[in-house]
């Protein structure tokens, strides 16, 4: 392949930073399906936050990123990278539509020779044998594996870390010969200063992919139930992380609520895997189970402390710190599980503006002392620095302060609860 010109379909956390990056040495040009978000990356508005607006702006003025909706703007690619989400449905089943309808998309626009990545979280076998079918379905009677053939690089992408940026990160790459990957190596190792490691085939790639964050999940899972522990007992869960991690080889995981597009959905994408081979996956699950029951338990243990139909201040409702994605956030979940109680719950999160059928806190009105109970569940470093000074003067005398994640737990002594 002589010049390579590049299509990256998706521009959410994973397809905007790498179109971006991979602009800096091919033409590439962006697409999604999303007309707000293409006209707000036009202007240099990423709401993500993930990638800075000048370079974005620059990239476009210099004629080396085309962000389009426009199917016929791909014409002339011959490098497809497909990076739309894999969620799953509400039986917790995976959700392959976004992939479908990308396969929809590109499939009329293969040539001989051209070579369709995906970078989607899926299980083994799913890219041979969902997404290359799917693109020959419809496309102009090409045949996968001989006429365009399928690469496989799973994402990396940690939504508001700016250390392991994608540029930094080692990528794995997979390719269905030799020459796929070869032409994956030539355009992978110019995006990052980490390593390209070439996976044995396509579907060790993919198993790769969906055990990383499986992993992640069990390992969150064993100290969510130790915290259940270290509650009955009166201890803090984080107090004996400190202890721990002394050790050379004790693992640094923490405790709390588990959402999220990746830790909190992949391990169901590897569970149906093990299904359809007959082998149930208890391991998996369990740690599924036991995560996604964190919201009722944190939920008792707030209302065991304080009085019927508290007003209760609820900091931080996005699915992690310091990112403006809702998705899978189990912070509503909890606020949801609060008002069943019959508490009234007041929210505020730096990155969302307002939310519909939650109350938003209103910084005009603020009065002091009205709150009987402030919650930090998402600790935003925004909140870490205005705390004390904004938020904790709105808690009456006595009102307790729940910190999820334990980021106060050395300035209090009375009143206060943590994992």
């Amino acid at each position: 392949m002589s010049e390579k010109k590049i299509a990256v379909l998706g521009l959410g956390y994973v397809g905007l930073p790498l179109a971006l990056e991979l602009s800096l040495t091919f033409s590439v040009k962006g697409f999604d399906i999303n007309n707000n978000r293409i006209n707000q990356l036009i202007k240099g508005i990423d709401s993500t936050l993930e990638v800075d607006p000048k370079k974005l702006i620059n990239q476009q003025n210099n004629k080396k990123l085309l962000i389009t909706k426009s199917q016929k703007d791909l014409k002339d690619c011959n490098i497809f990278i497909a990076t739309v989400p894999t969620p799953i449905d509400s039986k917790k089943k995976p959700d392959f539509t976004a992939l479908l309808n990308v396969c929809k998309v590109i499939g009329p626009l293969l040539k001989k020779k051209d070579i369709v990545v995906f970078e989607s979280t899926v299980f083994p076998g799913a890219t041979e044998e969902i997404c290359g079918p799917e693109l020959e379905k419809y496309s102009n009677k090409l045949k996968c594996g001989e006429d365009f053939f399928l690469g496989y690089s799973p994402e990396r992408v940690n939504p508001g870390d700016k250390i392991h940026t994608i540029d930094k990160i080692n990528k794995v790459i997979s390719g269905q010969n030799a020459k796929v990957e070869k032409e994956l190596f030539e355009i992978y190792s110019k995006l990052t200063e980490g390593k390209v490691f070439l996976a044995k085939s396509i579907k060790v790639a993919e198993a790769a992919k969906v055990i990383e964050n499986s992993q992640r999940d069990i390992n969150i899972a064993f100290i969510n139930e130790v915290s259940k522990i270290c509650n009955k007992i009166n201890i803090s869960t984080y107090d004996v992380l400190e202890a721990s991690l002394t050790k050379w080889n004790f693992l640094n995981f923490e405790p709390g609520l588990v959402g999220g597009h990746c830790i909190g959905v992949d391990p169901y994408y590897l569970a149906e895997k093990a299904n359809s081979l007959k082998i149930a996956p208890q391991v998996i699950l369990s740690g599924r189970q036991t995560n996604d029951q964190m919201v009722e338990f944190i939920g008792k243990q707030i209302s065991k402390k304080i009085k019927k139909k508290a007003n209760i201040l609820f900091l931080g409702i996005t699915f992690k710190e310091d990112v403006p994605d809702l998705r899978n956030s189990k912070s509503l979940e909890l606020i949801k599980f609060l008002k069943k109680q019959k508490h009234k719950v007041i929210i505020y999160d730096p990155f969302i503006e307002k939310l519909k059928d939650f109350q938003s806190l209103d910084f005009s009105k603020k009065k002091k002392a009205i709150y009987d109970s402030v919650i930090l569940s998402v600790p935003h470093n925004y909140f870490l620095k205005e705390l004390k000074k904004e938020f904790l003067p709105l808690l009456k005398p006595n009102g307790v302060f729940f910190d999820i994640k334990g980021k106060f737990r050395n300035d209090f002594s009375e009143n206060y609860w943590s994992l």
